[in-house]
């Protein structure tokens, strides 16, 4: 008889909340700042704000769905238990775009900001050190990565105190501490509705971590408990992190006009707090960039392990575990592979179709809540309608909104890695004759 290799319960609430976090990267609020200022003219925390409301309905809906399927696979599991096996493939081939790719950018802007510090180093000495570290906590197992990440965050976190403590002294020095109570971060002239929302379309880049956490749900303890709360108190945590830091920057600079947008925040670190503090807020950057990837990465090969043990990926190589490790290691070095590709790109470029698979996926998962409760009323069970519809059909409505605001090339990407999934699923299904091979979830739980 064989023993087949499954994941383990180890996490809690606090670790999934943290790993979700770390996903966010809190200090990519002000990594951004200057762009979001710039596209809501001076309006950032507003921005966040709408955000913040926009993907509290979806990961309200995220919770419902973690409730009814407590396995790993995140919107792919989701969509194909609850509309259809090949809706299901297609939101897990798009979201393929957000979770492939995602670990890679991470690495990207780290590497970019070390670059930039040491410009004797090559940019792909620093991508490649990050790639090679981070798949190492990985393969070593959550618990290892659950472990560095309490230190990761725990300077990130010490880094955004101080930005903001430092901020509110520059203000108070200022104009005094009437100087901190100002509707202006929110909206002012240079604001409208429009610029605010079209600054919401890219906040919501910063929230892409609340949902990522579902993946690890065979590897969570109670999960129909554990995962919803953690779900909201990412959003709620990272939403309100965001607000603050947005408010307190937006007054120390007012309005949207820099000279370089994109590295607004090192600017506002040296004017609040000289050069030792810029160098301290860099090594934040950095630190953050590393803590993220650790999440990215993790989260990315349990995707890739949920399709790949579904059959819908080649099974031998995407849906085993190691046997020492019990984590999927052919999928963490195939995640650190793609990461490669990032010494060819810039952020830009490599940004630019994210954002596509994740708003697809939050859409369907938002229908998906629909779909369950109708299911369950045809078999009598009776659900809340404002949960399962009211919410759901808000959240869908939003994003869909979100993702017709993406740029034409991140659609045109976006839409053509469709096409490519469609032509997959096709060969798979023998021209969409049979559904795709069913999801056998298998588990360990362990104390």
């Amino acid at each position: 008889m064989t023993t087949q290799t499954t994941l383990t319960r180890t996490l809690k609430l606090p670790s999934l909340v943290l790993f979700g976090l770390a996903y966010l990267t809190p200090l990519i609020v002000l990594g951004i700042f200057g762009v979001i200022a710039e596209a809501t003219g001076g309006a950032s925390p507003s921005a966040y704000l709408v955000a913040l409301v926009a993907m509290l309905f979806t990961a309200h809906s995220y919770g419902r769905m973690a409730i009814a399927y407590p396995v790993a696979g995140s919107a792919y599991t989701y969509v194909r238990r609850s509309i259809d096996p090949r809706a299901g493939f297609l939101v897990g081939w798009a979201i393929l775009l957000d979770y492939l790719f995602l670990p890679m950018v991470i690495w990207l802007i780290g590497g970019s900001y070390l670059s930039a510090q040491f410009p004797s180093v090559p940019i792909g000495a620093w991508i490649l050190g990050f790639i090679l570290v981070t798949t190492g906590l990985n393969i070593l197992g959550i618990k290892v990565a659950d472990k560095a990440n309490y230190l990761l965050m725990a300077f990130q976190l010490l880094v955004i105190v101080f930005f903001v403590a430092l901020s509110i002294g520059h203000v108070v020095s200022a104009s005094g501490a009437a100087g901190l109570a100002s509707s202006q971060p929110f909206f002012n002239d240079t604001s409208s509705f429009a610029t605010i929302t079209a600054g919401a379309a890219i906040a919501a880049y910063s929230f892409l971590g609340f949902d990522a956490v579902t993946t690890l749900t065979e590897e969570t303890i109670e999960p129909r408990r554990n995962m919803p709360r953690a779900i909201m108190l990412i959003a709620l945590i990272g939403g309100g992190i965001f607000i603050v830091v947005s408010y307190v920057t937006q007054l120390v600079h007012p309005g949207g006009v820099f000279e370089d947008s994109a590295s607004a925040a090192s600017a506002i670190a040296l004017q609040i707090g000289g050069q030792l503090f810029g160098a301290v807020f860099l090594a934040g950057l950095v630190v953050a960039q590393f803590a993220s990837g650790l999440a990215a990465q993790a989260s990315a090969s349990r995707l890739l392990y949920a399709m790949g043990r579904d059959a819908v990926l080649p099974k031998p190589v995407f849906g085993r575990l190691n046997p020492k490790f019990h984590t999927p290691v052919v999928n963490l070095a195939i995640t650190g592979a793609v990461g490669l590709i990032a010494l060819f790109l810039d952020v830009a470029t490599s940004t630019s179709f994210i954002n596509f698979g994740a708003f697809t996926a939050f859409t369907l998962v938002n229908l998906s809540v629909i779909f369950h409760f109708v299911r369950e009323r045809r078999a009598g069970n009776r659900l809340n309608p404002v949960s399962y519809v009211a919410v759901p059909v808000i959240g869908a409505l939003v994003c869909a909104y979100l993702l017709s605001r993406l740029d034409a090339n991140a659609i045109t990407l976006g839409v053509s890695w469709l096409v490519l999934g469609v032509v997959v699923l096709a060969a798979i299904t023998r021209g969409f004759k049979v559904a795709p091979p069913e999801m056998a979830a298998t588990e360990k739980a362990t104390v």
